[in-house]
């Protein structure tokens, strides 16, 4: 059964209800829904925690895709605490969100350098301090000063940033980036 992966329609969603639908060998637990973020495309993975409905509490140090179309995520549970979820069993799924708010603002950040520099990504990674965005750039000799420059134009003037859905089409020509949900056949772009 695939997720239903909330946090792609809404990415400022902090937590949502939802109920157990699997549990993996390795101790993996699959959610029908999460807003927890699957480690992809450079990106690391949500952590937060599962609450019960007694209000026991269980921390998630990630998720992950269990599938090759990433159409389901596993929720994995930080060092054993000796609580156990039934599948069947509700719970509310919680995110840090300070941590995920860290990363958007990277990511962001990511997508403006690569509006500020003309050439194709090949690849890169986000994190809640720093990142790294990979160019494929013919020739050296970038100017630190002047992207910085470039950069801090933006962010001073308020640069557009939106979000929007691509389909595999949109990506023709392309160097692989960013999460592919290929079960949905659509990539979401800032």
């Amino acid at each position: 059964m695939a997720t239903d992966c909330v946090f792609r329609e809404d990415s400022y969603l902090r937590e949502c209800s939802a109920t157990v639908a699997g549990l993996t060998e390795s101790g993996g637990i699959v959610l029908d829904r999460t807003v927890f973020y699957a480690a992809s495309g450079g990106q690391p993975a949500d952590r937060g925690v599962l609450v019960t409905a007694t209000g026991d509490k269980l921390p998630i140090e990630g998720a992950s895709y269990v599938d090759a179309d990433k159409s389901e995520i596993a929720h994995v549970p930080m060092a054993a605490t000796g609580l156990t979820l039934k599948v069947g069993e509700p719970v509310q799924a919680k995110i840090d969100w300070d941590l995920r708010y860290a990363r958007m603002r990277m990511h962001t950040a990511l997508h403006l350098l690569s509006a500020a520099l003309p050439y194709p990504v090949t690849g890169g990674a986000v994190g809640d301090r720093d990142g790294r965005l990979d160019f494929d750039i013919p020739e050296a000799g970038l100017d630190k000063a002047e992207i910085t420059q470039k950069l801090a134009q933006m962010i001073t003037a308020g640069a557009e940033v939106r979000a929007r859905w691509i389909s595999d089409q949109d990506h023709v020509g392309e160097a692989a980036y960013g999460d592919r949900p290929g079960a949905a056949d659509r990539d979401r772009r800032l």
